[in-house]
């Protein structure tokens, strides 16, 4: 799946989620602190840490194989061993949520994958529900 944009607020990245059935962009904001993503979805703007990036795409090729993806928000608990469980664990690179708006600090799993597919950095399944991704390269 390839995306439009430069990643920019101006240009930004323009995607699906997994299940192909909601649009919505996301964009670089290296100013702020700390440097994050935004991603808006409609009239909502979650931000996650930069990094994120790069340190997911790491955990990937760590772990060699599928991994759910297992989106759900911040006040529900992820299930072990998926993309959004890894996003909030105090074992991760930034010891724990990399979601920047509490409320809004879930969806990790939702909303990261497809950028890291649009970048060439991972495959992502898009079936209607509990896709996996992996990582390219």
């Amino acid at each position: 799946m390839s995306t439009q944009g430069l990643g920019t607020q101006a240009d930004p990245w323009q995607l699906k989620t997994p299940p192909l059935s909601g649009d919505y962009v996301m964009y670089k904001d290296e100013a702020s602190d700390p440097p994050s993503i935004v991603c808006q979805v409609g009239k909502t703007e979650l931000r996650y840490h930069l990094r994120a990036i790069e340190d997911l795409h790491e955990m990937l090729k760590a772990r060699g194989d599928w991994v759910e993806l297992g989106s759900a928000d911040e006040q529900k608990p992820a299930k072990e061993g998926t993309v959004e469980a890894w996003g909030r664990s105090a074992d991760n690179p930034v010891g724990g949520w990399y979601g920047l708006k509490k409320g809004l600090r879930g969806r990790f799993g939702m909303y990261m994958p497809p950028l890291l597919e649009a970048l060439g950095l991972a495959e992502v399944e898009h079936n209607p529900r509990n896709n996996r991704m992996r990582a390219k390269g």
